[in-house]
C-alpha cells in the first residue's frame, strides 16, 4: 500500500466524524446561505479544528464565496479545502536535520507514544544512512531506559543511557560525547514531559540545552512535541504548555488512525503557529508520515477513499503477515525481539 493510500486509511475515523457531515451538508443544502454557513461552522468545531481557526476558516470562505459569484453549495466544496490548507501552509525547510549534524529532543508526557515515536523517526533517520544515537534522558520514567534500548536494538542505533533517577542533563552529556568521537549525524534525546511542575521542567530542559549548546555548537536543534490526536483539545492544550516551556520547532501528531479528531492537526498548527511535522498513521515503522497539509487535506475530504481502503483490506488479507507491528502506546512492541 502506497503512502497516500496509508494516509487516507489512517484519517477514515476523521473522515467520518468531520468530512461526511460536511459533505451532507454540501450535497444537501439547496442553496447557500446562513443555515448553510452554520452547519459546516458547527461541524468543523466539533472535529477539533477549534473556534478560533474555524471562524477564520468561515470568513475566507465567506468571502471567496462572495468575489467568485458561488451560487452552488458543492461548488464552494474545493474553496473551504482551499481555504483549511491556506491556514497550514509553512516556509522554510522542515526537515533540515536530516542535511545536517542534528540534536532532536523529543518532549511529551507519558502514554502519548512517545518512545515508539522516537524509535520509528531513528529507523527512518537509519534508512537515509545516517548515524543515529538514541540518548534515554528521561531518567525518572520507570521502564523507559528497557523501551528505548528495544528500539535502539530494533533500529540499529547507538544508545546512550544512565542510571534511574539520574541528573537528565549528565545523560545528555555522555551522549554528546559520544556523538563527537563516534561522528554521529543525529542525536535523538528522550527527555521528560512532567507538566504537573513547569518549572522544573523548564530548569531540566534548560540544563539540557546548555550542555548541547556547549558541547555541540555546530550541531542543527530541534525541539519536537509529541501529543495523541486522539485526545482532541487536549492535545492542543499540551502542546501550548510544551510550547511555553521550550522553543518548540515541531509537533508530532501520534495515533491518527485511531482518532476521530485528526482536525487538531489543523487547530495546533494554526493556532500556536508550530508546524505539525510527522503523524502516526498506523502501527508499521513507515506509518510515521511526514505531515504534508496538501496530501492531509486531499485524503481527508477524498471521497473515494472508503472505496479504496476496502479494496485495500480485502489485498492485505489475501497476503502472508510479515510481523513486527508496534503499537504507538510507549514501549510496545509485538516483534519477538521486544519482549524482555
Amino acid at each position: 500500500m502506497g503512502l497516500f493510500s496509508k494516509l487516507k486509511q489512517g484519517l477514515s475515523k476523521t473522515r467520518d466524524s468531520i468530512v461526511s457531515g460536511i459533505d451532507s451538508v454540501f450535497y444537501g443544502a439547496s442553496s447557500i446561505d446562513d443555515d448553510f454557513y452554520d452547519e459546516i461552522e458547527e461541524i468543523l468545531v466539533m472535529g477539533d479544528i477549534g473556534i478560533n481557526t474555524t471562524e477564520k476558516i468561515m470568513e475566507d470562505l465567506k468571502e471567496r464565496v462572495r468575489k467568485e459569484h458561488i451560487k452552488e453549495p458543492l461548488e464552494s466544496r474545493r474553496l473551504l479545502m482551499e481555504s483549511i490548507e491556506k491556514r497550514m501552509e509553512t516556509e522554510g525547510d522542515l526537515y533540515e536535520f536530516e542535511k545536517k549534524p542534528s540534536v532532536i529532543l523529543v518532549i511529551g508526557v507519558n502514554g502519548v507514544g512517545k518512545t515508539t515515536t522516537i524509535g520509528k523517526l531513528s529507523a527512518q533517520l537509519r534508512s537515509l544512512g545516517k548515524n543515529v544515537i538514541i540518548a534515554a534522558a528521561d531518567t525518572f520514567r520507570a521502564a523507559a531506559k528497557e523501551q528505548l534500548e528495544v528500539w535502539a536494538k530494533r533500529s540499529d542505533a547507538q544508545f546512550v543511557y544512565g542510571q534511574d533517577g539520574q541528573d537528565p542533563a549528565s545523560v545528555v552529556f555522555d551522549a554528546a560525547s559520544a556523538a563527537k568521537a563516534r561522528g554521529c549525524d543525529i542525536l535523538l534525546v528522550d527527555t521528560a514531559g512532567r507538566l504537573h511542575n513547569k518549572k522544573n521542567l523548564m530548569d531540566e530542559l534548560g540544563k539540557i540545552n546548555r550542555v548541547i549548546d556547549r558541547e555541540l555548537p555546530d550541531f542543527h536543534k530541534e525541539s519536537l512535541i509529541v501529543v495523541d490526536s486522539a485526545t482532541g483539545q487536549n492535545a492542543l492544550s499540551q502542546a501550548k504548555a510544551f510550547s511555553e516551556t521550550v522553543d518548540a520547532t515541531g509537533v508530532i501528531l501520534t495515533k491518527m488512525d485511531g482518532s476521530a479528531k485528526g482536525g487538531i492537526a489543523v487547530a495546533i498548527q494554526t493556532q500556536l503557529n508550530i508546524p505539525v511535522k510527522y503523524i502516526g498513521v498506523g502501527e508499521q515503522i513507515e506509518d510515521l508520515q511526514k505531515f504534508d497539509p496538501k496530501a492531509f487535506i486531499e485524503a481527508l475530504f477524498d471521497r473515494n477513499a472508503d472505496d479504496d481502503e476496502a479494496e485495500d483490506n480485502e489485498e492485505d488479507e489475501a497476503m502472508p503477515e510479515d510481523g513486527g507491528e508496534v503499537s504507538e502506546d510507549d514501549g510496545a512492541v509485538s516483534k519477538d525481539e521486544g519482549a524482555k
